[in-house]
């Protein structure tokens, strides 16, 4: 009986901010599909609480304590989940975000922390999980950046520098492995309605957004983890270097009033 599509039966996958929200739904299809996945969550009782009700329907899920993002605790992570589980196949850098400030009043702090959340740990992750992936002759680094890598919101010059800077890591880091069987791709987000988004999924805002997303609605973690299951699939073996949008097509318009004027908003 042939497999179905995008069957992870047999891969070992890490994902990290997994506990809720876009990593949640990652850990969810990842898992679905047949992978082992180890969520990797700062906030324990999170990851536990989603894994206890995966395992609870049949599914293959385990936590890993992720306290520090700094080279030396992401190495030693990744080490224990391929000594644990015997292989690593798919990582999945989906933990991000920062402090909205203005480009005024952003200081060094600020700065530093955009970096080290969503950018550094692309890098700290891939490099001790290529050796474990080169040998199975099958990778997958994934990471969850956001339509700010292109497009400017005010208050997030450091966040959309440091998604400009994954997505430009997904390229480089794609060309240097792409003979190794591991290709590198991302998902560029946009409006996702998730625990933690504040007040973008306040009720009024939330329907003020909606009027200029082409779709008419934010989109749901699990639309991220649609695109993922696709990228850390064998079916997507020719694909690398790429970034996915699921926007709901919202960077599709020119400005707002294009909106306006094709539905009569």
């Amino acid at each position: 009986m042939p497999k179905q599509p995008f069957d992870l039966s047999g891969r070992v996958a890490i994902v990290t901010g997994g506990g809720r929200g876009i990593g949640a739904a990652i850990v969810t299809r990842f898992a679905e599909a047949g992978a082992t996945v180890v969520i990797a969550n700062r906030t324990q009782d999170v990851a536990e609480t989603l894994a206890g009700e995966l395992v609870a329907d049949g599914l293959t899920v385990h936590c890993i304590p992720f306290d520090k993002l700094d080279r030396d605790g992401l190495r030693v992570m990744v080490e224990r989940v391929a000594a644990q589980h015997g292989r690593l196949d798919i990582v999945v850098h989906n933990a991000g975000g920062c402090p909205w400030s203005s480009l005024e009043e952003l200081d060094e702090a600020g700065l530093d922390e955009a970096l080290a959340l969503n950018l550094n740990p692309s890098f700290w992750l891939a490099q001790p999980a290529i050796p474990h992936m080169r040998a199975n002759g099958f990778g997958r680094i994934l990471v969850t950046s956001s339509v700010s890598a292109r497009l400017a919101m005010g208050g997030g010059a450091h966040y959309s520098a440091a998604k400009a800077g994954v997505n430009a890591f997904i390229r480089g880091a794609a060309f240097e492995l792409a003979r190794d069987g591991i290709t590198v791709n991302g998902v560029e987000a946009g409006f996702i309605a998730k625990p933690g988004r504040g007040t973008m999924s306040a009720p009024e805002n939330r329907a003020k957004l909606e009027r200029f997303i082409p779709v008419g609605r934010m989109g749901s973690p699990d639309d991220v983890g649609c695109a993922m299951l696709f990228l850390a699939s064998v079916e997507a073996k020719y694909v690398t270097g790429q970034t996915i949008v699921v926007d709901g097509g919202a960077s599709l318009p020119e400005t707002g009033f294009a909106v306006e004027r094709q539905w009569g908003l």
